[in-house]
């Protein structure tokens, strides 16, 4: 049910590494998340032309809506993407055509990784139909999301939102051992994560991994899924 191995395919049609090889091939690195949202979606676009991309999709899950980055839709299935694009600084020209990036450093990785589990939880709510899968996408080059903790790191609270090479997620994740609930995450499938290369550019920072995480539907078929709005 789940897979984080790159076989999944967007709106049906590509395999997902396909995409991201022709994204990396224009755009090693990008200004802002929504930025890599849009050149995303081009880069699917010049791969496959039947699969159509729409920006900030209203999605009707268990009595409310909510917004996703990402609806890819193909001729017969129909893919849901969330994406997180988290960056510690780095400065360069690079591209094609070449342009200037200045990054910005975002030191809560405690809350990046908390984000990306919600992105996982939603596409589990988003994806109960059949004709529907789901991807959750992480660009960073920050290097301590990927790489497992060391022996002496202690009690975080974000210890079970853990999202490094190797970890596998599932069940109910606790935020601070429960002391906040609210930041309780409960997820119905288990999701080995493998961290990929994306691109490697001059300069401390300059390295670039991505984390795919595939969530197809539940297993017994059941649930029409969400509906647009």
């Amino acid at each position: 049910m789940a897979s984080t191995d790159g076989s999944g395919t967007v709106g049906g049609r590509v395999p997902l590494d396909d995409v991201i090889a022709q994204l990396g091939r224009h755009r090693p690195v990008f200004h802002s998340e929504a930025d890599l949202q849009h050149s995303f979606a081009r880069a699917l676009w010049e791969l496959s032309s039947d699969v159509h991309s729409r920006l900030e999709v209203p999605q009707r899950a268990e009595g409310r809506t909510e917004h996703l980055d990402l609806l890819c839709i193909g001729p017969s299935v129909r893919t849901a993407i969330e994406f997180k694009y988290f960056t510690r600084r780095w400065t360069g020209t690079v591209g094609t055509p070449a342009e200037d990036y200045t990054l910005k450093g975002h030191a809560a990785t405690d809350l990046a990784r908390l984000y990306f589990v919600r992105d996982m939880v939603r596409l589990e709510r988003f994806c109960r139909r059949s004709d529907q899968n789901g991807l959750a996408i992480m660009v960073t080059n920050d290097a301590s999301l990927w790489t497992p903790p060391g022996d002496g790191r202690g009690q975080t609270r974000d210890r079970e939102f853990r999202i490094h090479q190797g970890r596998e997620l599932s069940g109910t994740l606790l935020w601070a051992e429960g002391a906040y609930e609210p930041n309780t995450c409960t997820l119905r499938g288990a999701y080995p994560l493998d961290w990929k290369p994306y691109s490697q550019l001059d300069g401390a920072g300059g390295e670039f991994r991505y984390l795919a995480v595939s969530v197809g539907p539940p297993p017994d078929g059941h649930g029409d899924g969400p509906s647009q709005t």
